[in-house]
């Protein structure tokens, strides 16, 4: 249930024995040094330097391997609020991204080696937690002692692994590449060039399925731009399997202007109220939650660069001030099926955990949150977690008016579909009590809604013992 503390069995004698991280990335070293933090000791096991994967390039903790920015500052976006929420919970990575902290404008912005550094130097330093470095290849050799076990490998987790990983959430739970397709914002979308329906009902009916209908030249002009437009280039290591399994909209188009009229972008079934008639072509948008705030453009994935997501996708009728809350993309990762492993606690609740000798818990991208920060405060989500279950308390429940909260209820949700990683945006976010129709008002008012909300559950933290510093 949302929202409500989740009762956690208690092992008396845990307080005793070590809990047990595996991958010393962003959210495995949070959860290590907020952990020890409150007297909890920790095996931090990290496969790097001695095994390499094909992005990194150190042996350094929390390495960031694409860009060196943690985004938007703005309190009044989504990616402010978890930073804000991040401070106010006193995320020892935070504190360490702010001490290496490089000027980027209005985004938060770091010095990559410094950062890495400073986290690789606090968790050496901490004398509760023991940093081992080797590649560990099942659960079972991890879990012996240990009170309790985090994954935390992220999306290049190991292959013999993702298999022990497989074995326990069922192997079709756990997927071994991205394809997902981008999600536009809802009041972005010109309703007065889209319709409401779903294929062969009625022409004005409440359909499931916003459709933007292209004219024959809006269609070919569209084609034209898709097939042109620059696109990522793929690493060895992501082309062959990726490809196979879920062909990008530009290749499909590459195969003759008329392929996608024949594949996801299909008229068939549709009759536009405007003309009467069956469109030349025709995009559907698919409702990415129950309150209609976001919409996902059916069948787009895409490795396209985002810019040029921006530009081209903006040439379809309907979507020309499309506000993207989630680009589309294509690569290898490693994450499990959450909806379906587990619960808001970060715990894996399938039946294969709980014939396990201990707890096992997800943290990071291998849990299918998406972004630095995000992996930093799924890390510490699950920190307070383990905390609960070694006190033999209830976990606090994390409001879902918070930004985390909100990814949260969309990464445990059974109503979520087809889960592709995501983070935390304002198209996931509860309705307001009181529906604001000015963007700017009515984010600020998802900030001040957050921030009270993330008070309350600060208090309760608090309550268990589990403290945090005034102002993070």
């Amino acid at each position: 249930m949302r929202n409500a503390a989740v009762k956690m069995p208690w092992y008396p004698d845990s307080m005793n024995e070590t809990v047990s991280i595996l991958g010393g990335g962003l959210a495995g070293s949070e959860a290590a040094l907020t952990l020890a933090k409150r007297g909890i000791p920790v095996r931090l096991i990290e496969m790097r330097p001695d095994v390499q994967t094909p992005v990194h390039h150190t042996g350094d903790l929390a390495e960031l391997v694409c860009s060196n920015s943690l985004k938007s500052m703005r309190e009044d976006s989504a990616p402010g609020m978890l930073k804000s929420e991040l401070a106010q919970l006193g995320s020892a990575v935070l504190e360490a991204a702010e001490r290496t902290r490089v000027p980027a404008g209005g985004a938060f912005a770091v010095d990559r080696r410094q950062f890495s550094s400073v986290v690789t130097a606090a968790v050496e330093g901490d004398p509760r937690i023991e940093l081992v470095r080797a590649e560990a290849t099942d659960i079972a050799s991890v879990a012996a002692g240990a009170a309790a076990v985090v994954l935390a490998t992220g999306p290049l987790t190991s292959a013999s692994l993702a298999s022990d990983i497989a074995r326990i959430t069922g192997s079709d739970a756990l997927a071994f590449y991205d394809a997902a397709a981008p999600i536009v914002m809802a009041d972005s979308i010109d309703r007065e060039k889209v319709f409401s329906q779903s294929r062969y009902e009625d022409a004005g009916a409440p359909g499931d399925y916003l459709n933007a209908p292209f004219s024959k030249g809006e269609y070919e002009r569209f084609v034209e731009e898709l097939v042109a437009a620059e696109r990522v280039i793929a690493k060895e290591f992501e082309t062959k399997e990726l490809f196979q399994a879920c062909q990008p909209i530009e290749e499909i188009a590459r195969k003759g202007t008329d392929a996608p009229r024949f594949g996801c972008l299909k008229p068939v079934g549709l009759t536009d109220p405007r003309t009467g008639m069956r469109p030349w072509a025709a995009l559907q948008l698919r409702a990415e939650d129950r309150a209609a705030q976001s919409y996902n453009l059916v069948g787009f994935q895409t490795n396209l660069t985002f810019p040029e997501q921006k530009r081209v996708f903006r040439l379809i009728p309907g979507l020309e001030r499309a506000e993207f809350a989630r680009y589309g993309v294509m690569h290898r990762n490693t994450f499990i099926d959450a909806p379906r492993v587990i619960d808001r606690t970060g715990r894996i609740v399938t039946d294969g955990a709980r014939k396990s000798a201990r707890p096992l818990f997800v943290a990071g991208q291998l849990a299918g949150t998406e972004g630095y920060c995000e992996a930093i405060r799924s890390g510490l989500n699950v920190a307070v977690s383990v905390f609960c279950l070694l006190e033999g308390r209830d976990v606090p429940p994390l409001p879902s008016e918070t930004a985390f909260g909100a990814l949260l209820d969309y990464a445990t949700s059974a109503e979520t579909k087809d889960y592709q990683p995501m983070h935390v945006n304002f198209g996931i976010m509860p309705p307001l009590a009181h529906p604001i129709k000015n963007k700017r008002e009515r984010y600020q008012a998802y900030a001040k809604r957050g921030e009270a909300a993330l008070q309350s559950y600060r208090r309760k933290l608090e309550e268990i013992g589990f403290y945090v510093c005034s102002g993070g």
